[in-house]
């Protein structure tokens, strides 16, 4: 008892200490989660990144193809592969900014995909054929990655508020990160004309 009364206020200190500690290294290890799931998306985007110039040289030896829609597919590539978020960074504005310009090239690829129906011998040409497919496996990449992304920014961002978290968080500067949203029109299904 002798004990408590002395070094009382020391020990629940030295406990208070430790258990800030505990909730700062378990959002910090939030944190990487959140930055090595952005990794990911980052790593899927590449992947089709890559894709677009052997698509688009595989389609240029059919000379009645549109050069306009080529065109378009090559600056949107251009647009997006510019557009680079550091995984400290992550706000809403600048995830934003990031799926606008991914959103520019699936316009741009949609259009390409679409217009490739028209050319039955592009559409018999195997390199076209798994390119596509390439193509195809990647977008499904890129979905489950954002899914993943977004699950691991809500696990830190549910992590970071309240009290006494947010408090912690504030004095560790830690703060919200953004999501990956729906894209605008995305809530209107497409219109199909036969």
């Amino acid at each position: 008892m002798e004990i408590l009364k002395k070094y009382g206020i020391w020990i629940v200190l030295g406990l208070l200490v430790i258990w800030g500690i505990g909730i700062y290294n378990g959002i910090a290890g939030k944190e990487q989660t959140v930055k090595q799931s952005w990794g990911d998306v980052e790593s899927d985007y590449q992947r089709r990144s890559d894709l677009i110039p052997n698509l688009v040289s595989t389609v240029k030896g059919y000379a009645n193809f549109e050069q306009e829609t080529l065109t378009r597919v090559v600056e949107a590539r251009a647009s997006a592969t510019q557009v680079k978020i550091d995984a400290s960074n992550l706000t809403p504005e600048n995830l934003q900014a990031f799926q606008q310009a991914q959103g520019s090239l699936n316009s741009a690829l949609g259009r390409l995909l679409a217009v490739a129906e028209n050319y039955p011998d592009l559409k018999a040409n195997q390199n076209f054929l798994d390119l596509q497919a390439q193509l195809e496996g990647t977008e499904n990449r890129i979905s489950v990655s954002r899914k993943r992304f977004n699950e691991a920014v809500g696990d830190y961002n549910r992590a970071i508020v309240g009290f006494p978290r947010a408090l912690i968080a504030s004095i560790g500067g830690f703060k919200e990160k953004g999501y990956f949203k729906a894209e605008e029109g995305a809530e209107k299904a497409p219109e199909v004309k036969f």
